[in-house]
């Protein structure tokens, strides 16, 4: 037995209550290793000695390229758990508990019939409490997500000036659009995006603020002038909760705009400053350098000078934006933040906003921005959720660039949805663009099958699908401004719309949430993979990234009737890479 590929971790992704009453336990082992693994569980608080425990064998339920990853979910347990493991390979048999292993269980020392020594030897978890259990929002769960880039989305009726202009705040500082993109031009598309099948939207930042795209923010408590007016977002968070949509919208708290007027009072009385501890590594006289040469004598947000960085430590920044956090819930009813830069934040800071924004609404949904592991911050008391990118770069190297193989590929989505709880990876909010990125489309090649291949991924995939606007339009684009270009009102694609439709409507009519992920095929070496989300309903699908999409249809063709043969099932998806059967 491989011994040293076992592992399991208590109070982790390893054991994680998705209830009051149903808890999940994962064990690692080696690729291909164990025979068997039992889980023998009980009241570790029981009154009888020794402890009463059940077994149940556990399901080889994931893998990767090097380990198994067993997993048994108990229904109706116990509040206070204790548990091992007793794992089989050949006559090989032991127990493993305590993060080692052991030929037999403990001895149990006794006195007047009561257990003193032994019990507390095993894996623990101490209690369920109803405040650890992680729950998100349900609504979210239900959510597909389209993000717009407001400055180049409309300012009227699929309408767009591509021009921009310059508006004078009521504090005199100036504010700039490049396209011309408002609030107004997106309550007024909200038929559109409907239409589509999208139910919640997420706004780019939409506060005062001096550049185009709104991530150096003078005022916390005002819509741009450029974009419009509060009236204006009021009369947008109304429009979407009118047809049973949500709202979501950007908040930018790791930073400001050089011209905020806390800064300002920094740079004009120095020292004197009352708000001098709400910055990082002031220099004194303070000054805004006049070009990007000058190193600015104080931290900023990726040494970009007009940005410089807040002290999220300070108690008064966190109750400063906690107040902007509940503001906005509570006169505008928006649905949640996703918050900028979130890893570069004081967690204390994260603590406070988020009671804050959950006594204004606790059905809220806060979602950070961290492009990496995000382990830390999904423990129930700062995020529900994190922008997924590293879904887009495992969907990059296998759809567009084709620097995977299916195996790797599901190899590498399975390691990454077993960093979190089940629950906590089923809200993960999974993205092919965003504004930052390159649009995946360019990276297909232009080859707008591939890129139909991953959005049907994504839509199928574990998680909440986030859209960047102008995916439906073929948008494509490496650099900044191509990427965030003019929505192309103008071209019509009825057939990548029809598509996108479709597809969201599969989501929603066949996909449960906390429904089951399951590889069926991944064949190491192919660029095939079969797929099911498992709950009611089957929804199996089948991606072949071949090299040429004619033999690829006829490839999928045969494999469509063996299928509808082989299992009664009828096919509801279907493009030139990938087709999605239901039974």
């Amino acid at each position: 037995m491989n011994k040293s590929a076992v592992l399991h971790i208590p109070m982790s992704q390893y054991a994680f209550a998705q209830s009051e009453d149903c808890f999940v336990i994962r064990l690692r082992a080696g690729k291909g290793d164990l025979d068997c693994c039992t889980l023998f569980y009980g009241d570790r608080a029981c009154v009888s000695s020794p402890v009463r425990f059940a077994s149940v064998t556990m399901e080889r339920r994931y893998q990767d390229e090097l380990y198994d990853f067993y997993e048994a979910t108990l229904e109706g347990c116990h509040r206070r758990i204790c548990y091992y493991f007793h794992l089989e390979k050949g006559d090989e048999k032991i127990y493993y508990y305590a993060d080692s292993f052991h030929r037999e269980l403990p001895d149990f020392i006794m006195e007047d019939g009561f257990v003193i020594e032994g019990r507390s030897e095993y894996y623990q978890y101490p209690y369920i409490l109803r405040s650890e259990v992680i729950k998100l929002p349900e609504w979210f769960t239900h959510a597909v997500v389209y993000n717009i880039f407001p400055d180049s989305f409309a300012d009227g009726k699929r309408s767009l000036p591509e021009k921009g202009k310059e508006i004078s705040g009521e504090n005199g500082i100036m504010s700039y659009s490049r396209l011309g993109g408002t609030i107004r031009g997106i309550t007024e598309n909200l038929d559109y995006i409907c239409d589509l099948g999208f139910n919640c939207l997420y706004l780019n930042p939409v506060f005062c603020a001096g550049e185009y795209h709104k991530y150096d923010i003078v005022d916390y408590f005002h819509i741009d002038p450029c974009m419009g007016t509060d009236e204006d977002f009021l009369e947008l968070t109304q429009a979407v909760h009118d047809r049973g949509m949500h709202i979501i919208i950007d908040g930018v708290f790791n930073h400001c705009s050089w011209y905020f007027p806390q800064f300002e009072d920094v740079v004009q009385k120095g020292e004197e400053s009352v708000y001098k501890d709400w910055f990082y590594d002031l220099t004194y006289p303070v000054i805004r350098p006049e070009t990007e040469e000058t190193k600015p004598g104080y931290a900023c947000f990726a040494y970009e000078r007009k940005m410089p960085k807040l002290n999220t430590a300070n108690p008064e920044v966190q109750d400063y934006f906690a107040q902007v956090g509940s503001y906005w819930i509570e006169k505008f009813h928006v649905d949640g933040w996703r918050l900028d830069v979130a890893n570069e934040v004081d967690k204390n800071f994260w603590h406070k906003f988020r009671d804050a924004v959950h006594t204004a609404n606790p059905d809220a949904v806060l979602i950070g921005e961290v492009w990496e592991n995000a382990e830390v911050w999904l423990k129930g008391d700062m995020f529900d959720s994190v922008m997924n990118y590293d879904f887009r770069k495992h969907c990059r190297d296998f759809f567009a660039l084709q620097r995977t193989t299916a195996d790797e590929f599901a190899w590498n989505m399975t390691d990454m949805f077993l960093r979190y709880p089940a629950q906590v990876s089923r809200g993960q909010l999974n993205l092919l663009d965003s504004h930052d990125v390159p649009r995946f489309y360019s990276l297909c090649g232009e080859d707008y099958d591939r890129f139909q291949a991953a959005f049907l991924y994504l839509c199928m995939a574990p998680g909440v699908p986030s859209v960047f606007y102008g995916d439906e339009k073929r948008i494509a684009g490496i650099r900044e401004e191509e990427y965030r270009r003019a929505m192309p009102w103008a071209q019509s694609c009825g057939a990548e719309a029809d598509f996108v439709r479709n597809v969201i409507e599969i989501r929603k009519k066949w996909i449960e949430p906390d429904g089951d992920y399951r590889i069926v095929q991944a064949d190491q070496g192919s660029n095939l993979l079969v797929f099911e989300r498992v709950g009611v309903h089957c929804a199996r699908v089948l991606i072949h990234m071949g090299i040429d999409p004619v033999d690829v249809q006829e490839y999928i063709e045969g494999v469509k009737i063996l299928l509808q043969k082989g299992l009664e099932g009828s096919t509801i998806g279907y493009n030139g890479y990938a087709v999605v059967m239901v039974y």
